[in-house]
Protein backbone atom coordinates (compact mmCIF):
# COMPACT_ATOMS: atom_id res chain seq x y z
CA UNK A 1 0.00 0.00 0.00
CA UNK A 2 1.47 3.76 -1.14
CA UNK A 3 2.01 5.67 2.24
CA UNK A 4 1.93 8.80 -0.42
CA UNK A 5 -1.94 9.48 -0.63
CA UNK A 6 -2.93 12.35 -2.63
CA UNK A 7 -5.12 15.05 -1.32
CA UNK A 8 -7.56 17.69 -3.21
CA UNK A 9 -4.53 20.13 -4.14
CA UNK A 10 -2.53 17.20 -5.51
CA UNK A 11 0.55 17.32 -3.17
CA UNK A 12 1.31 14.28 -1.10
CA UNK A 13 -0.10 14.49 2.31
CA UNK A 14 3.05 13.49 3.78
CA UNK A 15 4.89 16.43 2.52
CA UNK A 16 2.14 18.69 4.04
CA UNK A 17 1.95 17.21 7.41
CA UNK A 18 5.74 17.64 7.13
CA UNK A 19 5.65 21.04 6.21
CA UNK A 20 2.37 22.26 6.98
CA UNK A 21 1.00 24.92 5.35
CA UNK A 22 3.75 26.38 3.62
CA UNK A 23 3.87 24.18 0.71
CA UNK A 24 -0.17 24.46 0.22
CA UNK A 25 1.16 28.52 0.03
CA UNK A 26 3.70 28.15 -2.26
CA UNK A 27 1.78 26.16 -5.14
CA UNK A 28 -1.20 27.87 -5.05
CA UNK A 29 -0.54 30.27 -8.14
CA UNK A 30 -3.63 32.61 -6.97
CA UNK A 31 -1.40 34.68 -4.96
CA UNK A 32 0.92 37.08 -6.65
CA UNK A 33 3.32 36.99 -3.85
CA UNK A 34 4.74 33.46 -5.15
CA UNK A 35 7.16 34.96 -7.76
CA UNK A 36 9.26 36.70 -5.30
CA UNK A 37 9.22 33.85 -3.38
CA UNK A 38 12.24 31.06 -4.17
CA UNK A 39 11.43 27.23 -5.23
CA UNK A 40 12.32 25.21 -2.81
CA UNK A 41 13.44 21.11 -3.03
CA UNK A 42 12.42 18.78 -0.21
CA UNK A 43 14.54 15.74 -0.06
CA UNK A 44 14.29 12.53 2.72
CA UNK A 45 17.79 10.43 2.30
CA UNK A 46 18.10 7.50 4.73
CA UNK A 47 20.50 9.88 7.61
CA UNK A 48 17.77 12.88 7.46
CA UNK A 49 16.15 15.71 5.07
CA UNK A 50 17.49 18.04 2.97
CA UNK A 51 15.92 21.28 2.13
CA UNK A 52 17.45 23.38 -1.02
CA UNK A 53 16.44 26.68 -1.61
CA UNK A 54 16.96 28.31 -5.37
CA UNK A 55 18.70 32.12 -4.46
CA UNK A 56 20.95 33.10 -7.06
CA UNK A 57 22.39 36.60 -6.89
CA UNK A 58 22.78 36.33 -2.88
CA UNK A 59 25.81 35.45 -0.78
CA UNK A 60 25.52 33.39 2.22
CA UNK A 61 25.54 36.91 4.23
CA UNK A 62 22.01 37.69 3.30
CA UNK A 63 20.54 34.81 4.76
CA UNK A 64 19.50 33.73 8.28
CA UNK A 65 17.99 30.48 9.43
CA UNK A 66 16.14 30.56 13.07
CA UNK A 67 14.82 27.54 14.84
CA UNK A 68 12.18 28.06 17.01
CA UNK A 69 10.67 24.74 18.39
CA UNK A 70 9.98 22.33 15.56
CA UNK A 71 9.76 25.58 13.14
CA UNK A 72 12.58 26.44 10.75
CA UNK A 73 12.35 30.46 9.31
CA UNK A 74 14.32 30.76 6.11
CA UNK A 75 14.94 34.14 5.43
CA UNK A 76 16.90 36.82 3.18
CA UNK A 77 17.37 40.04 2.54
CA UNK A 78 19.61 42.27 -0.01
CA UNK A 79 19.77 45.91 -0.95
CA UNK A 80 21.44 46.97 -4.10
CA UNK A 81 22.51 50.27 -5.02
CA UNK A 82 23.42 51.16 -8.25
CA UNK A 83 25.23 54.64 -8.71
CA UNK A 84 26.13 55.69 -12.38
CA UNK A 85 27.79 59.27 -13.36
CA UNK A 86 27.51 60.86 -16.82
CA UNK A 87 30.79 60.99 -18.61
CA UNK A 88 30.30 64.46 -19.78
CA UNK A 89 31.02 67.50 -17.44
CA UNK A 90 27.17 67.52 -15.93
CA UNK A 91 27.33 66.64 -12.91
CA UNK A 92 24.81 63.79 -13.29
CA UNK A 93 23.64 61.11 -10.98
CA UNK A 94 21.73 59.04 -10.88
CA UNK A 95 20.73 56.50 -8.13
CA UNK A 96 18.84 53.30 -8.11
CA UNK A 97 17.54 50.83 -5.22
CA UNK A 98 16.58 47.60 -5.19
CA UNK A 99 15.57 45.40 -2.50
CA UNK A 100 14.39 41.98 -2.05
CA UNK A 101 13.36 39.54 0.65
CA UNK A 102 11.50 36.31 0.88
CA UNK A 103 10.78 34.12 4.01
CA UNK A 104 9.60 30.46 4.42
CA UNK A 105 8.60 28.54 7.58
CA UNK A 106 8.87 24.82 7.84
CA UNK A 107 7.64 22.68 10.70
CA UNK A 108 9.98 19.61 11.24
CA UNK A 109 8.85 16.62 12.28
CA UNK A 110 10.08 15.43 15.51
CA UNK A 111 12.18 12.78 13.79
CA UNK A 112 14.53 15.38 12.76
CA UNK A 113 18.08 16.12 15.13
CA UNK A 114 17.77 19.87 15.89
CA UNK A 115 21.08 20.48 17.49
CA UNK A 116 22.85 18.81 13.92
CA UNK A 117 21.26 20.99 11.54
CA UNK A 118 23.62 22.12 8.83
CA UNK A 119 23.62 24.77 6.02
CA UNK A 120 25.80 25.84 3.20
CA UNK A 121 25.30 27.99 0.50
CA UNK A 122 27.41 27.28 -2.77
CA UNK A 123 26.59 28.25 -6.61
CA UNK A 124 22.73 29.56 -5.97
CA UNK A 125 21.84 26.83 -3.86
CA UNK A 126 20.84 27.41 -0.14
CA UNK A 127 21.48 23.57 1.28
CA UNK A 128 20.18 22.85 4.44
CA UNK A 129 20.68 19.49 5.97
CA UNK A 130 18.64 18.01 8.60
CA UNK A 131 19.49 14.56 9.84
CA UNK A 132 17.30 12.31 11.66
CA UNK A 133 17.45 11.56 14.91
CA UNK A 134 18.89 7.76 15.67
CA UNK A 135 16.05 6.19 17.11
CA UNK A 136 14.08 7.64 14.07
CA UNK A 137 16.46 5.78 11.43
CA UNK A 138 15.39 2.99 9.82
CA UNK A 139 17.07 -0.51 11.28
CA UNK A 140 17.98 -3.18 9.36
CA UNK A 141 15.88 -6.15 9.56
CA UNK A 142 17.24 -8.94 11.74
CA UNK A 143 16.41 -12.53 13.35
CA UNK A 144 15.68 -12.75 17.28
CA UNK A 145 16.27 -15.61 19.20
CA UNK A 146 14.24 -17.39 21.12
CA UNK A 147 15.11 -18.13 24.34
CA UNK A 148 14.10 -21.35 26.14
Amino acid sequence: MNSLTRSNNNLPSLIENFFGRDMNDFFNTNMPSVSHVPAVNVVEHQDGFRIEVAAPGLKKEDFKLNLNHNNLSISAYQETKKEETDQTNEKYTRREFSYSSFQRTFTLPTSVDADNIQASYTDGVLKIELPKREEAKVKPARQIEIGG
